[in-house]
Order: C-alpha cells, then sequence, then structure tokens
C-alpha cells in the first residue's frame, strides 16, 4: 500500500575505509551492530522514515566505498545530496587529516548549500584515541559545520548525529519556501513503499 511523505533527503556518508560509516548507517537505520562487515564495493544505500516536527522525512542514505579506486564512482553521488556526513576514525590519525581532502571532493561535486556534519567514529575505544575531541570540535568550527563523537558500536550520538542533519536540511527548505514561496515540485512526495521503512536496498557498481 501506497504512503505518502512529505519529504525525501537524499544523504551521502563520505570518509576513508574502515572508519565505521557501515557501521554507522547500520546502528542508525537498524539498530544493529556487526563486527564482521568488509570495505564497502561501491555505493550501498538504505532508507529509513523518522519524523521531525510533525512532518515524515523518508531519509535515503548512500554509504560510499573510501577506497581511493572507487572513488570516481562515488563522485557522482555527490550530485543531488542535500545532506553530507564526513566521517573519520579517532583512533586513526590519517582519517582524520584526510577530512580536509574530502570537504574539498565536497566543494568539487557537491551543492554549494549542501549542509555538512562530522562524526569522530569509534569514540567507545578511548584508550586507542589518536585525535582529541577538542581538535575535532575545531576542525567543524574551522569549516563551520556541526560535529559530534560517535560509536556504532556502543550506539552513542548516532541518532543525534543523522537527526540534526536532517533538521538543517528542513530548516534550510523552510527558509527557502519562505524567501520565495513554494518551489517547483516542492510538495508532498509521494513513494510506493513494499518493505518495512528499515529495509535494505544495495546497488553494487563495479
Amino acid at each position: 500500500m501506497a504512503k505518502t511523505y512529505d519529504y525525501l533527503f537524499k544523504l551521502l556518508l563520505i570518509g576513508d575505509s574502515g572508519v565505521g560509516k557501515t557501521c554507522l548507517l547500520f546502528r542508525f537505520s537498524e539498530d544493529a551492530f556487526n563486527t564482521t562487515f568488509i570495505s564497502t564495493i561501491g555505493i550501498d544505500f538504505k532508507i529509513r522514515t523518522v519524523e521531525l516536527d510533525g512532518k515524515k522525512i523518508k531519509l535515503q542514505i548512500w554509504d560510499t566505498a573510501g577506497q581511493e579506486r572507487f572513488r570516481t564512482i562515488t563522485t557522482a553521488y555527490y550530485r543531488g545530496a542535500m545532506g553530507i556526513i564526513l566521517v573519520y576514525d579517532i583512533t586513526n590519525e590519517k582519517s582524520f587529516d584526510n577530512i580536509r581532502n574530502w570537504i574539498r571532493n565536497i566543494e568539487e561535486h557537491a551543492s554549494a548549500d549542501v549542509e555538512k556534519m562530522m562524526l569522530g567514529n569509534k569514540c567507545d575505544m578511548n584508550d586507542k584515541r589518536q585525535v582529541s575531541k577538542e581538535r575535532g570540535e575545531k576542525l567543524a568550527i574551522d569549516y563551520g559545520i556541526k560535529f559530534l563523537e560517535t560509536s556504532a558500536k556502543s550506539s552513542i550520538n548516532v541518532e543525534e548525529g543523522f537527526l540534526t542533519l536532517a533538521r538543517d536540511i528542513m530548516s534550510r527548505l523552510s527558509r527557502k519556501m519562505n524567501d520565495s514561496g513554494p518551489a517547483s515540485g516542492g510538495g508532498q512526495v509521494k513513494i510506493s513503499e513494499h518493505r518495512s521503512k528499515k529495509s535494505l536496498f544495495r546497488c553494487t557498481l563495479l
């Protein structure tokens, strides 16, 4: 039976391979954690519907491969993204340093008004920490984006990260509508849904 959704948001997870993007996605969409994930090949995505401020928001969340050889595939998915989550691993200095490179990719390939969020993942592994929370906060301030430390394993701040980004997108859309009136095609989005709202969709590109 077809359901009506008020908005459909396309979100993108980016960051180096192994920082926990897939684990974050599974924690948010399935409330599950699996230690046996292999590196994402190409692109995967999952869908979850949430309610924000009385509106039903369908989140289409794309999980991109972090390896260099898949970079040309994933750049195509920046286009049309309304929100992008940058992820690094607090136990991996290089993944943090590379956040600047990922931000350059966003500037090159995504729309200028895309909403961004930065997550320092694996904060449950504090004994192996290489990147302080203060450094993460400073980098986020430098780029004017929001920041949280997360743990997909311990379910720390995962829900908050995704929902904060969704709210920021909602706020931007509301401002646009207030400034210029309803945009063309900006009404309700009707999507036929034949699975549970947390079902997995897989689109693997080689």
